[in-house]
């Protein structure tokens, strides 16, 4: 075998080799993106869950403060005399100018109905609210 030669089979022997390292590393590299996209999808999914279980625990608070609200909202229109959606803004209202959540306000209301002293931030902000109502 002469020196050309040798050399020849040994460039041809080193691009069959190329030639196959080519697919395997697409190959790896289509490996990699994959679990990247799976970690990806991954991340998403724990993401959407978090979000889902806090909405749930939202609802769930919401259903359960539901009831004191709407009572709330009957004492307003009792004492005002008012409407549904008038009876709401006053309560939005004494919870803005309190700067107390609407769900802890109904409830000091409620509970004010019930014999328990009312805080004086809603007192005030309750007895302003109805007298700024249209007679």
């Amino acid at each position: 075998m002469s020196a050309a030669t040798g050399s020849v089979r040994t460039s041809a022997a080193a691009e069959c080799s190329r030639r196959r390292a080519v697919p395997r590393a697409a190959a790896a590299d289509a490996g990699s993106a994959d679990a990247g996209s799976a970690d990806l999808e991954r991340e998403q999914l724990a993401a959407q869950v978090e979000e889902l279980r806090a909405e749930v625990g939202q609802l769930r608070q919401a259903l359960e403060t539901r009831p004191v609200i709407d009572q709330a909202r009957g004492m307003v229109m009792a004492l005002a005399p008012c409407d549904a959606e008038t009876a709401w803004q006053v309560l939005v209202r004494v919870s803005q100018h309190s700067n107390i959540k609407l769900r802890s306000v109904a409830s000091a209301l409620v509970a004010g109905a019930e014999g328990a002293p009312v805080p004086k931030p809603i007192r005030k902000n309750l007895a302003a609210a109805l007298r700024s109502l249209p007679r």
